[in-house]
């Protein structure tokens, strides 16, 4: 299987927003340290918001924060939710579709690759959270600032 642009997107942000622990990050910050379009990401905070996943706070000192604690956020929730509930193969049309098992068979895949991602919280994901800063602060830091482990 393979995760859409979206959710990928909607990780990143979710994994930068944890390795803040608590701190407002704005959504500018998060575009420029992973080099994604700023109006790209408003979308997916906007849907993640939605969700529940995160707040937002508006004006000068604004920014977004996690909506409750990592280690309650659980990475197949968060999957679900970006990638919807599409089937991977589209039987509607297809001739053998009365007598196929293949979408009983990808069905019961799926399920066991959520219940997987399931077993896994945000906090998992962003558990070196100082490692996480530093390399974000590095990723838009002049060079010099920055040696080649990505720490300062």
């Amino acid at each position: 299987m393979k995760l859409s642009r979206h959710t990928d997107y909607a990780l990143r942000v979710l994994i930068h927003l944890a390795a803040g622990e608590g701190e407002l990050i704005s959504i500018r910050r998060i575009a420029q340290a992973y080099g994604i379009s700023q109006n790209h990401l408003m979308k997916i905070a906007l849907n993640l918001g939605r969700a529940g996943f995160i707040e937002t706070v508006r004006g000068r000192y604004g920014g977004l924060q996690l909506a409750r604690p990592a280690p309650e956020i659980a990475v197949g929730a968060i999957v679900r939710h970006t990638e919807g509930n599409g089937d991977l193969v589209a039987c509607d049309n297809c001739l053998i579709a009365p007598a196929c098992g293949l979408p009983r068979i990808l069905d019961e895949a799926m399920e066991a690759f959520l219940r997987v991602l399931d077993g896994y919280s945000l906090s998992d994901i962003a558990n070196r959270p100082r490692m996480l800063r530093d390399l974000f602060h590095c990723s838009t830091a002049p060079a010099r600032e920055c040696d080649r482990e990505g720490a300062m």
